[in-house]
């Protein structure tokens, strides 16, 4: 194989498990508190990132000698909080419509990127944008008699996984990625602690199974994602994360007897489109940049 067609494989492997992880998490996170669900993970995920570290080249010192600490801590804050965030939607709004709402997170990206990275949005870009909240308008549906505020909870955290990962591309003008990393395992995993401990709860022995299930998926995925980062561009990889919600929908109806409406369908489908077509753009942009600026020049 091609080293593009393992890069892809490891994505598409990596979204599966991301998939699998989801379904776990709505499963305990039903029976046992958020907060206490990702502490645990989030334990699991440092200690990756601490191995990790120490196999890099120049090891923990340089990979911690962070340019730009500040904002990776903050990072790492964001993203255990948006995880905590999406645990509780799971269990509350359920799989499919948090996901379908969660696939606008590109859409958001870009609207982020213009007053935090000083990007500019053209037209078509915005126009896309407009679509997608047209799309996300259908799946929540708020002229239903029977709106549920609870909707909120995910479009909360699509937000906040949106500015983590606008502030990513931003901390990536200045740290690696392996720096990047540490801090979002280790500055999450410790931002949790403080807090975590107060929700500890009696698990019972099959889901202390099931925890530790969550926390292998968790490593596994994202080792699969790191390496599918080394083989392709983000953009690349960027779209096969639909996979992730296609599968989550699925898992969502098919083993947790949830509902996918037609407005549902529907919509997740134009804000898929919108998003597609928004991560297209940002790639034939960045390939025009890369020819009007080739590397090594001034």
């Amino acid at each position: 194989m091609t080293p593009r067609t393992t890069g892809l494989l490891f994505a598409l492997m990596a979204v599966s498990i991301f998939a699998v992880q989801d379904g776990i998490s709505k499963h305990l996170g039903t029976a046992y508190p958020p907060i206490f669900i990702t502490m645990i993970r989030f334990w699991a995920f440092a200690g990756f990132a601490l191995f990790l570290t120490s196999r890099a080249t120049g090891g923990l010192k340089q990979t911690v000698n962070a340019k730009r600490p500040v904002l990776q801590i903050i990072r790492g804050v964001l993203l255990v909080s948006q995880i905590v965030i999406s645990v509780f939607a799971f269990s509350r709004v359920g799989l499919a419509q948090s996901h379908t709402i969660f696939a606008a997170a590109p859409l958001v990206v870009a609207c982020l990127s213009v007053p935090i990275l000083g990007e500019k949005v053209g037209w078509r870009r915005w126009t896309a944008i407009g679509v997608g909240f047209i799309g996300i308008l259908m799946i929540i549906n708020p002229l239903h008699a029977s709106f549920d505020i609870k909707i909120v909870i995910p479009m909360i955290s699509t937000t906040m996984f949106a500015l983590y990962s606008v502030l990513t591309r931003l901390g990536s003008r200045a740290d690696t990625s392996a720096t990047a990393f540490f801090y979002t395992g280790v500055a999450g995993a410790a931002a949790i602690t403080f807090i975590g401990p107060f929700y500890w709860t009696h698990i019972t022995l099959g889901d202390w199974l099931w925890m530790i299930v969550l926390c292998i998926t968790g490593i596994t995925g994202h080792y699969l994602l790191i390496r599918a980062y080394s083989m392709l561009d983000a953009v690349a990889v960027q779209p096969i994360f639909y996979v992730q919600t296609v599968l989550v929908c699925l898992i969502g109806v098919f083993i947790f007897d949830e509902v996918m409406t037609l407005n549902m369908v529907a919509g997740s489908c134009i804000v898929i489109g919108a998003g597609g077509f928004t991560l297209w753009r940002e790639s034939r942009l960045g390939r025009k940049q890369a020819q009007v600026d080739p590397p090594g020049s001034p």
